[in-house]
Parts: structure tokens; sequence; C-alpha cells
């Protein structure tokens, strides 16, 4: 049996719901190939499925509940103090629900990815899918970026690509994004496990060249 490389990157995730794409990350994450390990995620809700789905794993788990904080400063402040705990070479979110400060961003910068169903710069926060349909839009989809102060618009390092059907729902649109976001999500932190992704300043490097346009991935 192989013994893990100690200094393979370390990826912390935080999830505040179900976990389908943390679930995505522990599956691609635990082939032998894969060169990093997530070695915790973290909640903001103590109830949450992501818990129990990093359990099953052998993933240690954590929760800072924001409803016993009553600043974002003061949750933030906590989160920061556990993740430090495991020295993180990445922070990923999977469906993380808080707006993180500008001092915890910053702490990370570089070292922190995020996935938003839509393709940015279009539909930044919530409900993406019914107003993508409320637009008439063609195509929707989902982003993977680099987190920056603004919310949902760092960098984005990659997307790919829905194509709106006739008589959509919100709900069945959000269930075809959601199989890409469990494609892509993986690819793109394994580039980053790699050595192949960084951020300088506020421009995406690949294989330390800038990246002139996100990846692209059609249907």
């Amino acid at each position: 049996m192989m013994a893990h490389d100690v200094t393979e990157p370390r990826i912390l995730v935080l999830a505040s719901g179900a976990g389908t794409n943390l679930q995505s990350l522990i599956d691609a994450t635990t082939a032998r190939d894969f060169p990093g390990r997530i070695v915790a995620v973290g909640c903001n809700r103590p109830q949450a499925v992501a818990l129990e789905r990093a359990a099953l794993a052998g993933i240690e788990t954590f929760t800072v509940d924001h409803t016993r904080y009553d600043s974002r400063e003061a949750f933030d402040g906590r989160l920061r103090a556990e993740i430090d705990r495991y020295a993180p070479d990445l922070v990923v979110l999977a469906g993380f629900m808080r707006i993180l400060t500008t001092d915890f961003v910053r702490a990370f910068h570089g070292r922190m990815l995020n996935i938003h169903p839509s393709l940015l710069p279009k539909y930044p926060g919530l409900n993406t899918h019914r107003r993508a349909l409320e637009a008439g839009d063609r195509l929707h989809g989902v982003s993977i970026h680099f987190v920056t102060e603004d919310l949902d618009g760092g960098p984005v390092i990659a997307q790919a690509e829905v194509t709106v059907q006739p008589g959509d729902t919100a709900e069945s649109l959000a269930e075809r994004v959601q199989q890409r976001e469990h494609v892509l999500y993986p690819i793109v932190v394994r580039w980053f496990c790699e050595g192949r992704l960084q951020l300088a300043g506020e421009q995406v490097l690949f294989d330390g060249e800038p990246l002139p346009q996100p990846f692209y991935l059609g249907e």
C-alpha cells in the first residue's frame, strides 16, 4: 500500500448544506493518483448533511454555528482559527452560504476557490436559475473562481455551460447545472494541487502564464 506523500497539498472544504459538491470532491480525492487530500470539512450549520458525508469518508469535521455570533467579524475570526488548525494549502467553498469579511478573504488570497451556479459575471448572489429563466437566457451554467473581496466577483478560472430547455423550471435547470458542477470542481482543484493554478493580484496564472479567458467546458 502506498503511503501518502507528506508534501501533498492539504485541502479544507467549507459547506453549509447537502454537500453534493463536497461528495464529488471526496470521490475524486480518494483516487490513488489525486495530488491532494481533504484534511477537514467545516460547516456553519450543525445539522448539515455535508458533515455526515465527511464523517462517512473518515474526514475530520468542525462546526462554527453562525447563529451563536453577534457579528460577521466574530464568526469569521472563529472560523479562521478553526481553519488555521489544519494548515490547509487550499480552502474550497462548496455551497458555503456565508458572506465572508474582507480580512478573512485577504488571509486566504490565492488559496480559496468558490463555485457559483451561473456564467459569471452574470447573476452574482442568489436565485441564479430563476434569474436566468426570467431573462430568457439560452445558456446558463457554472463558474469556478478565486475568492476576492467582491462577492462572486473574483477572477474566473473555468466555466461549464448548460443549454436552457423549453419548459425548464428553476429546479430542473439547477439539477443539470449541478451535474456540471460535480465534473468541473474536481478538475480545477486538481490543477491547483498540481501547482498549475496561481493568482497574481487579480490575474489567474495557468502553468505560469496569464489565463486570457476562463477554461470552457461545453455540453
